[in-house]
């Protein structure tokens, strides 16, 4: 057993940000601050975008790191230097008190294998014993935003190990007791990588054991289901009006779902017999009563049954319903436990808004400054593109635009008991907007667990640049979405880029994000249609769903589909269901993956995949190492995919098998598990022995072995 000398040692200067353990200060209650991640050799950081309540910032230093004041320590230049490790602190004076940003420097980092592992093993009243595996590693442990004497961790080393490892002792600060909810998080790396970051929740200064424990206030244990409203149930026949004009295919006219049919199916517990704890509702505000835009083939305008062409951004949607039914299916999803969160438009309203005839400077320039049209030039004009004639972009880099539009936003936070926005076209909206909004959520609603989470298409940089504490929680994770679908889809397809895809994604968001990985959503083509063979990989999708009827395909895309379940509620993140997809509804691209919400006469595969969502479902929720665990990659190839959860030395392990055979697959874990505990919940487990795994898993399926 060796103390502080060794660690001290080990982790030389970057320890210098240390805290006495009982001593409090206001860090303690904010959001744990994301990690800074320098990508070059100057990286500029704007402070507030992870401490986005503090005031003023006295100082900001770090022993390893050169750093330059830009603005009044609002913006600091971090410049790496030859003292630069691929951890580094940068400690922040306020008003006489410190917190610690973590940086990872993915500039130094050379070594994408992850073998250095950082893994929670047992807990009592007052420790916690985390293993660090990995030759010559250093580590960082912190509690909140605030650095942990290393007085207080005691560490065991063994020489022995041919891969080397530490066991540390976590003494966890007294004054955790006092906070409802607090994490304890834990970096390590050495000259090669940086490891998976652990993350430990407490409850009153102790370590989670039971998920009895968790509420729907704790953003890690959201299930995500996402409906659009139009076409999920008509609960008020009443308030149905379609524009039944001949300019308008039906199948974009409204169809008359609405408030109060979400409302018939919390009540009837639709939800919570699937599972899920978290309801995303498309927009619900005021939209034209006229048709726009235009299809030429074929000829068709359009409704605005989705809700994404706001004229009046603060008030609900007649079609829709009213406030009265808004107020009342919020109480009746909090009474079961449920979170609803509002899809929100910030990026445009509708050209014949009174808000923007009243302020036509609102919005951005119809042309480039080469003189073309401004249109659906997503990226290379991404900040004022226009997405159609009809909904001008408003102008959010201006102050006197987002500070009214981002009080608006507010609007519905205060007079709504919502629980978070999804945030339409992310990206295309300027981070200042994203700032100040969030900023505002934290000052009015001080203490409320406000879930925020975006949609960009782009690269991991691009949609990480949102994905700080002062901004959003999280943003849809495409990148692995596309890259499981295509393994799937494509003859030549791979679990290999899966597993890439997703380690990408891990390094970049955290191996504990709040991003969301989906089944489906109203912009893409449903995946059972693309691996069933009714739609082909390369061919116009919005096009095909009007030409003809898009049906499933061949029927083993069920058990496709099922394997793209069991992947997204295995892995960290947040699962969302797209409606529909919890049975296998197929269709083409949009309007066609809009249907009417089917609730009962299923068929056979159908009610089958159903079933089985269900059950991954419920172990989901069941599984602190599926909620909190570490991941680990097992093994990779074209048609296996293995993988591992560890949450204080309990275990989840997942294999995905695509191949049309059975298969059995071997396995080396990380660490050795226990046979007596160990169970299948899918599959079969053929043998354990040590730390060597065998496992069963039929074609077109996957096993989840759970050690309780």
């Amino acid at each position: 057993m060796k103390r502080i000398s060794i660690i001290l040692l080990i982790i030389h200067t970057l320890l210098i940000s240390c805290i006495n353990k009982d001593q409090s200060t206001k860090f303690d209650i904010y959001d744990l601050a994301r990690p800074i991640s320098l990508q070059g050799d100057t990286t500029e950081i704007i402070v507030k975008d992870y401490f986005p309540l503090c005031e003023n910032i006295d100082s900001v230093s770090s022993p390893t790191l050169k750093i330059e004041k830009i603005t009044n320590f609002d913006t600091i230049r971090v410049i790496n230097n030859s003292r630069s490790r691929l951890i580094n602190i940068i400690t922040l004076f306020s008003e006489g008190e410190k917190a610690s940003l973590i940086s990872l420097n993915k500039v130094k980092e050379n070594n994408d294998d992850k073998s250095i592992k950082v893994i929670s093993v047992d807990s009592d009243q007052n420790k916690v014993s985390v293993k660090i595996l990995g030759r010559d590693t250093y580590f960082i442990v912190l509690w909140q935003n605030t650095i942990i004497d290393p007085f207080y961790i005691t560490v065991k080393t063994d020489k022995t190990n041919p891969v080397g490892e530490k066991l540390l002792e976590i003494e966890i600060p007294a004054k955790a007791k006092k906070l409802d909810r607090s994490y304890i998080r834990i970096y390590a790396a050495n000259k090669l990588g940086i490891s998976n970051d652990a993350l430990i929740p407490l409850s009153e200064g102790k370590v989670i054991s039971s998920v009895a424990t968790l509420n729907r206030t704790d953003k890690h244990t959201q299930i995500i289901y996402s409906l659009l409203l139009d076409r999920f149930l008509d609960g008020n026949p009443s308030n149905t009006k379609k524009l039944n004009q001949k300019e308008v295919l039906p199948k974009v006219d409204y169809y008359g779902g609405d408030l109060e049919g979400v409302l018939q199916k919390i009540k009837s517990g639709f939800f919570s017999d699937l599972g899920i704890t978290t309801i995303w509702i498309s927009p619900i505000t005021q939209n034209p009563y006229d048709a726009w835009g235009q299809n030429r083939d074929p000829e068709t305008k359009f409704s605005g049954y989705h809700g994404y062409w706001p004229i009046y951004i603060t008030k609900i949607d007649n079609r829709f319903g009213d406030s009265e039914v808004l107020k009342e299916l919020l109480a009746e999803a909090h009474k079961r436990g449920l979170n609803v969160i509002l899809d929100y438009v910030a990026h445009h309203m509708h050209i014949n808004s009174p808000t923007l005839k009243a302020h036509p400077d609102w919005v951005t320039p119809q042309l480039t400054p080469d003189g073309r049209p401004n249109f659906e030039l997503w990226d290379e004009f991404r900040l004022t593109t226009w997405f159609d004639k009809h909904i001008p972009s408003l102008d959010l880099e201006k102050e006197y635009v987002y500070k009214p539009m981002t009080d608006s936003a507010m609007y519905w936070l205060k007079n709504f008991d919502l629980d978070g926005f999804r945030h339409d076209a992310t990206k295309h909206v300027p981070e200042v907007y994203w700032r100040t909004l969030t900023r505002k959520i934290k000052e009015s609603l001080p203490g409320k667990s406000i879930y925020q989470i975006g949609e960009t298409y782009g690269s991991p940089e691009l949609i990480n640049s949102y994905v700080k504490t002062g901004m959003l929680d999280g943003q849809f994770d495409f990148n692995v979405y596309d890259a499981m679908i295509w393994s799937m889809v494509k003859k030549d397809g791979s679990y290999e880029n899966v597993q890439k895809a997703l380690s990408t994604s891990l390094k970049t968001y955290g191996y504990h994000n709040l991003m969301g990985y989906i089944t489906g959503n109203h912009d893409r083509p449903r995946f059972i249609s693309l691996a069933g063979g009714a739609l082909k990989p390369d061919e116009d999708w919005k096009k095909a769903g009007w030409k003809r009827d898009i049906g499933v395909g061949d029927s083993i895309s069920y058990k496709k589909l099922s394997l793209l379940q069991a992947f997204i509620f295995t892995i960290p993140g947040i699962p969302t269901v797209y409606y529909g997809d919890e049975f296998g509804d197929p269709g083409a691209n949009d309007p066609d993956n809009r249907r009417w919400m089917r609730f009962n006469g299923y068929n056979k595969n159908e009610s089958e995949v159903l079933d089985n969502v269900k059950k991954l479902i419920a172990f989901r929720k069941s599984s602190l190492p599926l909620i909190y665990g570490d991941l680990f990659n097992l093994f990779a190839d074209k048609d296996i995919l293995a993988y591992m959860r560890v949450y204080m030395g309990k275990a989840v392990v997942i294999v995905l098998n695509k191949s049309d055979k059975d298969q059995l697959v071997e396995l080396t874990l990380p660490l050795k598990i226990e046979n007596d505990n160990t169970e299948s919940q899918f599959g079969r487990l053929i043998s354990l022995y040590d730390n060597k795994m065998v496992v069963e898993v039929k074609a077109n399926s996957f096993a989840i072995i759970n050690n309780r």
